[in-house]
């Protein structure tokens, strides 16, 4: 199984190998690929070392399986040529989501939807993973009409940049700046660019990613994205109105029987979701749950995942786990 890495020296390149490690996936060669400037660069793979190699040479390979985390414009000029290879890529970035033409797959969901013929394959927005996965089973009992979810996002979900803009703040140090405004004791609520409607891109990508998933358009998602001052872990406080009553038992029991998904809710013990729990952990956290009283079948939720693991890497790795277990590669 030969395996690329495109984008492998960025801040999700690095835990997507470090998962593949983990979840000890079949590989018997991997081909390290990142921009020009990175070329000739060193990487540790199993206490391998490898050669960090330019895309041209990667598309040559005929890898069966490339995962991409190298942002959209490189996914739009190179995952169609990886393809044309004979290549099934998995894409991280935002660029094949809403082509109707490509799938954008969270495993425990949909990718029985997927077949040998998907060359490319998009993976969801980070805060979209996460807030479906918990969704999912209730939907599929209870029937959804609305979600209203408001984000706490990383700065991890910018960058590397951001990463270093909130430590240099904490340090009292002046340096480069990821946003226009400090993000220590801050929160912007301002994810991505802003769109002629008023909200950010990164919010539509909520409004719109989950009715592809769930192949369903008779319900509708309202969001509001804010970056805080955490350095990994995105967390959402989601209202969900339903089309059938529920019971509050029966929801907890739903939820923590869905593949992937850990409840924590007890709170007289205080327990519940935070991103300091779930940072390193490819589950995703929901908690307090919680009967909304000014309407009915209408539910409020917490829910909290680690957006480099399952948010990005994770999923990625589990698409490309799914392929090879279903000989689609």
């Amino acid at each position: 199984m030969k395996i690329a890495v495109v984008g492998a020296t960025g801040m999700v390149g690095e835990v997507m190998l470090k998962v593949l490690e983990e979840r000890n996936f079949p590989v018997t060669e991997l081909l390290l690929v990142a921009s020009e400037r990175s070329v000739g660069k060193k990487l540790t793979f199993k206490n391998k070392e490898y050669t960090v190699i330019g895309l041209a040479d990667a598309v040559a390979a005929k890898p069966q399986i490339a995962i991409f985390s190298a942002g959209g414009d490189t996914s739009v000029e190179w995952a169609p040529k990886f393809a044309e290879a004979g290549t099934t890529v998995v894409d991280n970035s935002s660029a094949w989501r809403m082509d109707p033409t490509k799938k954008l797959v969270v495993p425990e969901i949909n990718a029985s939807e997927l077949t040998k013929d998907d060359k490319i394959i998009a993976n969801p927005n980070c805060s979209t993973i996460q807030m479906v996965m918990a969704l999912a089973p209730l939907h599929a009992k209870y029937k959804m009409k609305r979600v209203v979810v408001s984000t706490y996002q990383s700065v991890s979900g910018t960058g590397v940049k951001a990463v270093k803009q909130l430590e240099n703040e904490i340090a009292g140090i002046e340096g480069e700046m990821a946003y226009p405004y400090p993000i220590g004791r801050n929160a912007l609520p301002h994810c991505d660019v802003f769109l002629e409607n008023g909200y950010t891109k990164e919010e539509m990508k909520l409004a719109n990613e989950p009715q592809k998933i769930f192949n369903d358009r008779s319900f509708s998602v309202s969001a509001t994205a804010v970056r805080i001052p955490t350095a990994g872990g995105h967390s959402e406080s989601v209202n969900v109105e339903f089309e059938n009553d529920f019971d509050l038992a029966e929801v907890r029991k739903l939820i923590s029987e869905m593949p992937g998904v850990v409840l924590q809710d007890d709170t007289s013990k205080n327990s519940y979701p935070m991103p300091i729990f779930a940072h390193d952990k490819d589950e995703v956290f929901v908690g307090r749950l919680r009967r909304d009283e000014t309407q009915p079948n209408t539910l409020n939720m917490w829910i909290v995942a680690d957006n480099l693991r399952k948010g990005a890497a994770t999923n990625t790795v589990q698409i490309a786990e799914y392929l090879v277990a279903n000989n689609l590669v």
